[in-house]
């Protein structure tokens, strides 16, 4: 049971964040699940009123790993979740790409790395205010 009656839907968070409308990518589960779990862990009384966003924002990241997860997973990839971090360079043959990522890349975000939506949640969270905390 939601705490936060302002906690958005899975409509609503679809609507919000249209990327995510394949429901066979992200499913309505993941989705409530992690919206649920963002109402357990995030403070709407000192978020106030970036609460609902933030919501999102923890429940797009959560999604979008399980999202490329589930994809991999059915292409039989090892590393489909990115956990062994943020890729920054690939190569094919004899081409290679890198980049520099050091302009988007928080050296204290760590996991949130991963994605832009847990990029954007912890530069959020960090503004949200002083004092000691902690997000798991």
């Amino acid at each position: 049971m939601a705490k936060n009656s302002n906690l958005p839907t899975v409509e609503k968070f679809r609507e919000d964040f249209p990327e995510f409308s394949d429901v066979t990518r992200y499913p309505n589960a993941s989705i409530t699940f992690y919206l649920g779990q963002a109402d357990s862990l995030l403070d709407q009384d000192r978020l106030g009123d970036q609460f609902v966003y933030l919501a999102e924002l923890f429940t797009a990241h959560y999604t979008e790993l399980r999202g490329k997860s589930l994809a991999g997973a059915k292409a039989g990839a090892v590393n489909s979740s990115a956990s062994a971090g943020v890729a920054t360079s690939k190569s094919v043959d004899k081409v290679s790409v890198s980049y520099d990522v050091s302009g988007i890349i928080d050296p204290d975000a760590g996991f949130w790395n991963n994605t832009a939506y847990g990029r954007e949640f912890f530069w959020w969270w960090e503004m949200s205010g002083a004092g000691g905390r902690q997000l798991l």
